[in-house]
């Protein structure tokens, strides 16, 4: 086992919320296809808590800390159909805390009946009260009404504790992706593979971040390839390389990352957040039909798409293990249903 009882990582709240460590799977039909004999999935879809995905080891960090500081009320922010905010709602009540989540107009043109189906549906299962924000894409905005609705918290009594979205605040929840990239590592290992690169879809950069830091953290030089989702690679790669080194200086290793170790591809964004491309939906269906994975059309369908297209260019080695995260979404899928409909998807 790598982590070891001095292991810094231990020194932060933890509470655990995630059915981990999640599979490691190989990806038999791809293999076959490609003659790669060693390509694998690590299932963050199957986290558990309320249909599962990659937010629940953030949200283990994030929770522990509001259970040390004595909240009583948790606050996030996201999209409308935000995998985050579903699975924060979900921690909450799975611990007996309030929550309220605010929705933001990320993404234009999607038919009417938003909040009638995937995540959107799963918050108002959960009954936590829903704030919506109209602007999209500016996260200050975002969190400083987030902290608006916090003083309310404030002023009936309550104790909130509000987990930010932008890039200025400490990244806790990566440090769920350090433990991922341990996970990982070992898992690898016992089946007799040295580990040579990860792909993962590359967002917020809590993901990323936390991959490259732990597998750094944990001794591993593999490659981390970033399928941005929501911004383009340069500025992303600013983000993910501002979110490791702060990470890094959390876990008492600050030099730890260089520049060198970022690498973001936005080759397969298209046109921006939660616009599916045809690429994008080739990949969903490839994985549904092959492996039989549930990819959704936001995430994890474009983060398959750029691991098909670094293996089909030869960028991922063929003598090391590669890994693809599935960072979950699935709710996702029946949002994105009139893709289907209307026969754009094959």
């Amino acid at each position: 086992m790598l982590q070891t009882e001095t292991d810094s990582i231990l020194a932060f709240p933890r509470v655990r919320l995630a059915h981990a460590p999640t599979p490691l799977a190989p990806l038999s039909g791809i293999m076959h296809a490609t003659g790669h004999g060693q390509l694998y999935v690590k299932r963050d879809d199957l986290t558990g808590l309320a249909m599962g995905g990659n937010k629940a080891r953030q949200l283990e960090y994030y929770f522990g800390a509001a259970l040390a500081e004595g909240a009583d009320t948790v606050l996030i922010t996201g999209a409308v159909q935000s995998n985050f905010v579903r699975q924060c709602a979900a921690s909450a009540r799975k611990l007996g805390l309030a929550c309220e989540i605010q929705l933001e107009n990320r993404v234009q043109g999607l038919p009417e009946g938003q909040d009638r189906t995937g995540n959107m549906l799963l918050d108002r299962i959960l009954g936590v009260p829903i704030h919506h924000f109209p602007v999209g894409e500016d996260e200050q905005a975002a969190d400083d009404n987030l902290e608006k609705i916090a003083d309310e918290v404030r002023a009936r009594g309550g104790k909130p504790y509000v987990i930010h979205l932008g890039a200025e605040h400490p990244p806790l929840g990566a440090l769920g992706y350090v433990d991922c990239a341990r996970e990982i590592i070992e898992q690898t290992r016992a089946l007799g593979h040295e580990l040579g690169a990860v792909v993962v879809a590359s967002g917020s950069a809590a993901s990323h971040a936390g991959v490259i830091t732990g597998l750094r953290h944990y001794g591993s030089n593999a490659l981390v390839h970033g399928i941005c989702v929501r911004r383009k690679a340069d500025l992303q790669y600013e983000r993910v390389l501002k979110r490791s080194r702060d990470l890094a200086v959390m876990l008492g290793t600050p030099d730890l990352i260089t520049g060198n170790d970022i690498i973001t591809n936005g080759d397969f964004l298209g046109e921006g957040y939660g616009i599916p491309t045809p690429g994008t939906m080739a990949a969903i269906d490839r994985g549904a039909r092959q492996e039989t994975l549930l990819l959704d059309p936001v995430y994890s369908g474009k983060a398959f798409d750029g691991f098909l297209n670094l293996l089909e260019q030869g960028q991922l080695p063929t003598d090391k293990a590669c890994v693809f995260v599935h960072t979950g979404g699935t709710p996702g899928l029946f949002a994105y249903a009139h893709l289907w409909q209307q026969g754009i998807a094959s």
